[in-house]
């Protein structure tokens, strides 16, 4: 393969490119380094006709001809790395290989990608031994095969997201033809996104691995997402027969092995542990079964109702010894009725919400904290790859203070000031009903420093957001960081060694000791931060790598590391905010 610096007007981009014919792509990221440095990877060409055809390279080719656009020079020369001629399946190799790298390419992309490859005498094997993907992943791909032309095509436009394409892989021939007459009614309301899951699946989600059954008793339809290799029950019916028999068989088993009763609650109701008490099997403790409406099932084994453990003191008290127990009331309302109630009393209440942005406020910051079905949230958990920075990290200034804020902030809430995080999620919207009362008796300013911390904890580090908020609020680390031992362990290159004691000790001992071993050379940084054998004391010096905007000691780029190419990203969108 020849390297050779070739004159754009000579390039074009070859059909086998697997973004060929597709939108321009976004360049907005990579813009400002090729504007600094120019194009430093060679983009992937091979021969055709008197000038080369591009098989991998689009977003940098095009980077460069909006270069060209705004200045004098109209024909710049790129570098170029050479294929042969002639093999169209090397070729679309080489394109998907270096999109694949760069995990930026769409099913529907990777799909017709792999699909020319069968076509240029590929098979599911050679692919998959070529992107080392397993050969189910490879078939996952082509399943898109099954999605109407007309599906993809309104992926390929934008029209669709990557979600709503997922669930369609779920959908019959018939119901996605169904669906196509409902986006091209303007007056119909097309299921998109998680809504038409529901819609496919006739409003209930009941994955398979909900079955307290054995599937081989269930003989009817299995849906199956042919993307995440998820498997639905078609057959809702069938599968809420067979598992309330397996419900009352547990029950039955339960009741043999010495509890006192088993109690089912309807169909969503929820176990509040708050008006239950705790006791075990010898005691005549009961177990309380609670069936969700997507088919998952949860027995809490061990608890007797306040009303039943006050009468059972009461008769161990004195009394006849007996225990009136109430039989579960029968509901008044069927359950459809009880649905069409609650998705009224949803629409009510969420118009009335709108005309109280103080209430939302509180009730975004108690989602936050506890999350709900439709919520997920979770701390950054500041993992480190070396138990010593991590053990840095916990005992830095900065995280000190964050501890101590949580610390306030619990005790804001009335929550146990011991507690390791306070964004917790489980699922159940019960800890965040219990949050938002809290919130409630909270004023503006609390509400704002309990979502202010909530915030932050779940701020992901080594992000882009972590660069861009760094540089907008002026964030120094001199006040909140000491260099350690472990800084100076991590530091490997002599190079770069050197230039860090330039900067701490000046040009001059720098240049002295560069022929020293680098260790001898961080003992003189160390010194230097310490004042000691010596060597006078450098107070509040911070590495540049802890600076805001991120740089380096070197003449080496930054982008050359994660946080570099984090910050280049979004520096156009922050620097004039700062």
């Amino acid at each position: 393969m020849d390297l050779q610096h070739i004159p754009i007007d000579q390039l074009k981009l070859a059909a086998v490119n697997v973004r060929h014919g597709r939108k321009p792509p976004a360049i907005d990221d990579i813009l400002p380094s090729i504007r600094e440095r120019g194009i430093l990877q060679p983009l992937l060409v091979r021969p055709n006709g008197d000038g080369f055809e591009i098989v991998a390279g689009r977003r940098r080719y095009h980077a460069a001809q909006k270069i060209a656009e705004e200045g004098t020079d109209d024909s710049p020369v790129l570098p170029c790395a050479i294929m042969q001629t002639g093999d169209d399946a090397a070729a679309l190799e080489a394109s998907l290989l270096e999109n694949v790298a760069r995990a930026d390419m769409d099913p529907m992309a990777e799909y017709e990608a792999f699909a020319r490859l069968v076509k240029e005498g590929r098979t599911v094997t050679d692919i998959a031994a070529i992107f080392a993907v397993t050969e189910q992943q490879v078939k996952r791909s082509f399943a898109l095969a099954n999605l109407l032309p007309a599906i993809r095509r309104l992926f390929k436009d934008d029209r669709i997201d990557v979600i709503t394409l997922r669930h369609l892989t779920l959908a019959t021939k018939a119901q996605q033809k169904e669906w196509l007459a409902l986006w091209k009614d303007a007056d119909a309301h097309v299921p998109i996104g998680h809504q038409l899951k529901r819609w496919l699946l006739g409003g209930e989600q009941i994955a398979c691995a909900q079955a307290l059954f054995d599937r081989s008793l269930y003989t009817g339809p299995i849906v199956t997402d042919l993307f995440g290799e998820e498997e639905y029950f078609g057959d809702p019916d069938q599968f809420w027969t067979l598992q309330m028999q397996s419900v009352t068989e547990k029950a039955e088993a339960l009741k043999a092995s010495g509890w006192a009763d088993v109690i089912v609650l309807e169909r969503g109701s929820y176990f509040a542990e708050w008006d239950h008490e705790k006791t075990p099997k010898k005691k005549g403790g009961k177990v309380f079964a609670t069936i969700g409406h997507r088919g998952d099932i949860t027995f809490h084994e061990g608890w007797l109702t306040r009303k039943e453990a006050r009468s059972r003191e009461r008769a161990a008290q004195g009394g006849d010894g007996t225990v009136a127990v109430d039989a579960p009331a029968k509901p008044e309302i069927t359950k459809a009725m009880q649905r069409y109630c609650e998705l009224h009393r949803h629409t009510l209440v969420r118009a009335d919400l709108l005309g109280h942005p103080g209430i939302a406020l509180r009730l975004t910051v108690a989602h936050m904290i506890a999350g709900s079905a439709l919520w997920t949230l979770r701390p950054d958990d500041q993992r480190a790859p070396k138990p010593e920075i991590e053990a840095s990290v916990m005992a830095g200034p900065a995280q000190v203070a964050f501890d101590a804020e949580r610390k306030a902030v619990l005790a804001l809430l009335g929550m146990d000031e011991d507690r390791a995080k306070l964004v917790r999620h489980n699922g159940d919207d019960y800890p965040a009903a219990v949050a938002f009362a809290s919130l409630l008796d909270l004023t503006d300013a609390d509400v704002l420093r309990v979502l202010t911390f909530a915030m932050v904890e779940t701020l992901q580090s080594g992000s882009c957001l972590v660069e861009a908020l760094g540089v907008l609020l002026g964030t120094n680390a001199k006040d909140r960081w000491q260099a350690d031992d472990v800084f100076l362990d991590l530091i490997k290159d002599k190079t770069t060694i050197n230039a860090v004691l330039a900067d701490v000790a000046g040009k001059t001992v720098a240049e002295a000791n560069a022929g020293e071993t680098g260790k001898t050379q961080k003992r003189i940084i160390a010194d230097v931060l310490r004042g000691e054998n010596g060597r006078a004391k450098v107070d509040d010096w911070t590495p540049n790598w802890l600076a805001f905007p991120f740089s380096g000691h070197t003449d080496v780029p930054v982008e050359t590391t994660s946080i570099g190419r984090d910050w280049s990203r979004v520096a156009s969108l922050f620097t004039s905010k700062a």
